[in-house]
């Protein structure tokens, strides 16, 4: 057991979580780091948290395309298209807010990031 009860529940949400909850548990938690990283803007180290951000929420749409591309992926082709083309948009997005950061441009990623983790969760 961690000595960090955050770690802890996280390792047991993990462990209890399957599927489409964990994929929405994992984008809502980029979409608060991002969120975050907004409300801090004016702070020091803010491009430093803004790169660890940015770059773990890329590595959560790289594991999706993954997914997407695997030839075993249930979902309709057509849902698979549109789901890489969101992902092609935060791919190019992501470089466009390290070489030129602006606090606006974070919203599009959060937002795609809430729309899904909601559609997930069949909240959408």
């Amino acid at each position: 057991m961690s000595a960090n009860p955050r770690e802890a529940y996280e390792s047991i949400e993990k462990a209890t979580l399957s599927g489409r909850d964990l994929e929405a548990s994992v984008l809502s938690r980029a979409s608060a780091m991002l969120s975050d990283v907004q409300q801090r803007w004016d702070e020091p180290d803010r491009d430093k948290l803004l790169d660890h951000v940015l770059r773990h929420n890329q590595r959560v749409w790289t594991l999706f395309q993954s997914e997407l591309m695997d030839e075993s992926n249930p979902l309709p082709v057509e849902i698979k298209r549109n789901l890489m083309a969101l992902s092609n948009f935060i791919d190019k997005r992501t470089v466009d807010i390290l070489v030129e950061p602006e606090r606006a441009k974070l919203d599009a990623l959060i937002t795609i990031n809430q729309n899904i983790a909601a559609g997930l969760r069949g909240s959408a």
